[in-house]
């Protein structure tokens, strides 16, 4: 097929390379532009600007899509579809009926479950036993086209957003060739809206963990914010990232310390106790509590603070 791709980090790039391994032509690429990042702040180009330049696809990164020069560049091709993956940009009604058989979008998640912009922590952070990618007919809502296909994962105990959102990548990458190759075969079915949940973007603030929650939503939320915005809390004042954790049947008030050694470090929650096994200190690198505790002594009865904290 004769398609525009619109995209930007990893999870479309990696659709976008199964596209063009496919044998799809893929005339225009849109994606965000270039954005500060890394420690020097510099100016990068996006995972999906970066596969299309190294394949000599012409890019554009307009801030916005409703203007009309924008859009005579984009019906310049003459595409059958768009495809849309984690782009960005909220695509407008005269952009969405461009294409001949208009715009899919690759989302990661089982639709009309977690419409929105962070789906893959908030399948996690909700105990979500399962994932997957839904291929989606797009209109001017949220998330809330008529689906055209389905795939579906299993979400691992120890899966983090980070690796739940590789296996989820690599799990689009093959819908969307599945959805293109049998397009014409496709039944378009209305999304249940009794169904619908949403998944908000993620704030820097509810990474902070609260101790008087149990031990299982705890491990959860340090497991849906990693990498980004990565659980933390206090511990005599100073900022601690918590990277890895796991629950574990013990009793005491919450924020208490009850034991540190090789194996973690336990902390009492509202319910059973959060076994801390990878931890950073701010402006330290991240370790093994093993590894940590050698040089950051932690004793039994001391408290994690249990008030609001920036993350560092």
């Amino acid at each position: 097929m004769n398609l525009i791709f619109a995209g930007t980090p990893d999870f479309a790039a990696a659709a976008l390379t199964a596209l063009l391994a496919a044998g799809h032509t893929i005339p225009l690429v849109l994606t965000q532009p270039d954005r500060p990042a890394g420690r020097g702040m510099k100016l990068t180009a996006s995972a999906v600007k970066q596969v299309a330049l190294a394949r000599g696809l012409p890019v554009m990164q307009p801030t916005g899509l409703k203007d009309a020069a924008t859009q005579r560049e984009i019906a310049a091709p003459g595409a059958d579809i768009m495809v849309v993956a984690a782009y960005g940009l909220i695509l407008p009604q005269a952009v969405l009926t461009i294409p001949r058989c208009g715009c899919l979008n690759i989302h990661a998640s089982l639709l009309p479950r977690w419409r929105g912009a962070a789906p893959i922590q908030r399948a996690i952070l909700a105990g979500d036993r399962e994932s997957g990618v839904t291929i989606m007919q797009m209109d001017a809502g949220l998330d809330t086209g008529a689906m055209l296909l389905k795939r579906t994962l299993p979400i691992a105990p120890d899966d983090t957003a980070a690796t739940l959102h590789d296996k989820l990548a690599a799990l689009g990458a093959e819908a969307i060739q599945a959805a293109l190759a049998q397009y014409s075969e496709l039944t378009p079915q209305p999304q249940d809206e009794r169904a619908a949940t949403y998944a908000a973007k993620l704030t820097k603030e509810e990474g902070r963990l609260d101790w008087n929650r149990s031990a299982t939503e705890l491990s959860l939320a340090v497991r849906a914010y990693n990498p980004f915005p990565v659980a933390h809390a206090t511990y005599k004042g100073e900022a601690w990232r918590i990277w890895q954790a796991t629950p574990e049947a013990a009793q005491g008030n919450p924020g208490e310390i009850l034991r540190a050694d090789r194996q973690g470090i336990l902390v009492a929650c509202g319910a059973d106790a959060l076994l801390l096994t990878a931890v950073q200190k701010a402006g330290g690198k991240r370790m093994p509590v093993a590894d940590f505790l050698a040089g950051n002594p932690v004793a039994a009865g001391e408290r994690f603070d249990n008030q609001r904290t920036e993350d560092r």
